[in-house]
């Protein structure tokens, strides 16, 4: 059992993230909830064509609220959750850390760290592959990838000791 209640996972497009929590969800014992899965599930079939920043943002951050309600639940019963949830701003992994000491639960934020090109290359593997592996139901393009890095933020050091954080390179 793990000593935190709130695992968070972060890191950018292609870092590992699903692989990584699955993994520490098995290690564990704890539930996993990934936001790939929750917005395949609830969203994506009904996507504009092409695919709009604003429009898929708007659902991200539903299932984040949904995402936090389940987890909170989980946790309270001592059932350590890991939230597989993208948090690729600073801002969002302030909000779960917060939520989570207003309730009393010990959170821990996992930093998957990876060279750009890796990160790339295995976004590419991934798109030419199909399956389990494909998690999402369309291919990120060079494009898409770029966007997300101009977005990303990666914890800083101090973030990474107030969140009880461990950098997984």
């Amino acid at each position: 059992m793990s000593e935190f209640l709130i695992h968070l996972v972060c890191g950018s497009t292609g870092a590992g993230k699903t692989t990584y929590a699955e993994s520490l969800s098995n290690r564990i014992g704890g539930v996993r909830l990934s936001i790939d899965e929750w917005m395949t599930a609830l969203f994506w079939m009904d996507s504009p064509q092409p695919l709009e920043a604003a429009w898929s943002m708007e659902r991200v951050e539903r299932c984040h609220t949904l995402m936090w309600m389940m987890a909170a639940r989980i946790a309270a019963r001592g059932v350590p959750c890991i939230l597989d949830a993208g948090l690729g701003q600073a801002s969002s992994r302030d909000r779960f850390v917060r939520m989570a000491t207003e309730l009393g639960l010990s959170t821990r934020l996992h930093f998957l760290d990876a060279p750009v090109e890796e990160r790339w290359r295995r976004v590419a593997a991934r798109n030419s592959a199909r399956g389990a592996a494909h998690r999402l139901p369309f291919d990120v393009t060079r494009e898409m990838f770029d966007f997300v890095e101009t977005l990303w933020e990666p914890p800083t050091d101090a973030e990474l000791t107030a969140s009880n954080g461990v950098r997984i390179e």
